[in-house]
């Protein structure tokens, strides 16, 4: 391969966005207790955006329930205000320093809406592959018009750079279909 064309760092781009789906899939909740469902929780603390860890200790001392312990009194209010209006469905119950978060069921609803959620998360992971895939594209067509490449070459790198995006969105798929599946058991 001649060229600046770098299929391995487009991988490793497109690969970054399935990782960051990932990471939002873990904030979905499926009924059961799991730290990282806090993980998307960013609390207005000492002036700036901080994940929810950074303030306090998240554990589940039960199935159905995450606990918090806030390390500073003064940001109990932040970090309640903070899961309250995260979007996540969660309502914490103050006790001192310590935030009580109870896991209730899902309904067929909320199901129905997290799977829509899951979905929306997808395609903004494809989009992201997309835009990995149109640089990549830029890149062969500047090689060739600089004459780095040939047509032959342009059309190979051009191949070899739209069957790596088809790969990404079908493990995406794949990957969605998956948290789908989890979320919906009952």
């Amino acid at each position: 391969m001649s060229g600046d064309l770098d299929l391995a760092d487009l991988k490793r781009r497109m690969n970054g966005a399935i990782e960051n789906l990932k990471s939002e899939f873990k904030g979905l909740r499926t009924g059961r207790a799991s730290v990282n469902l806090l993980d998307p929780v960013m609390v207005d603390a000492y002036g700036a955006q901080m994940p929810i860890a950074q303030v306090g200790t998240v554990s589940t001392p039960e199935a159905r329930l995450i606990s918090v312990n806030v390390w500073d009194k003064g940001l109990v209010t932040s970090v309640e205000k903070a899961i309250r209006n995260s979007g996540i469905g969660l309502n914490p119950v103050v006790d001192g320093d310590t935030l009580r978060i109870p896991i209730p069921d899902l309904t067929e609803e909320r199901r129905v809406e997290l799977t829509k959620l899951a979905k929306n998360y997808a395609e903004q992971a494809k989009i992201a592959v997309r835009n990995v895939r149109r640089d990549g594209m830029e890149t062969i067509k500047s090689l060739e018009k600089n004459g780095d490449i040939g047509k032959d070459e342009q059309k190979a790198h051009e191949d070899d750079v739209q069957k790596l995006t088809d790969d990404m969105v079908k493990e995406i798929d794949v990957v969605t279909a998956d948290k789908e599946e989890e979320i919906m058991q009952v």
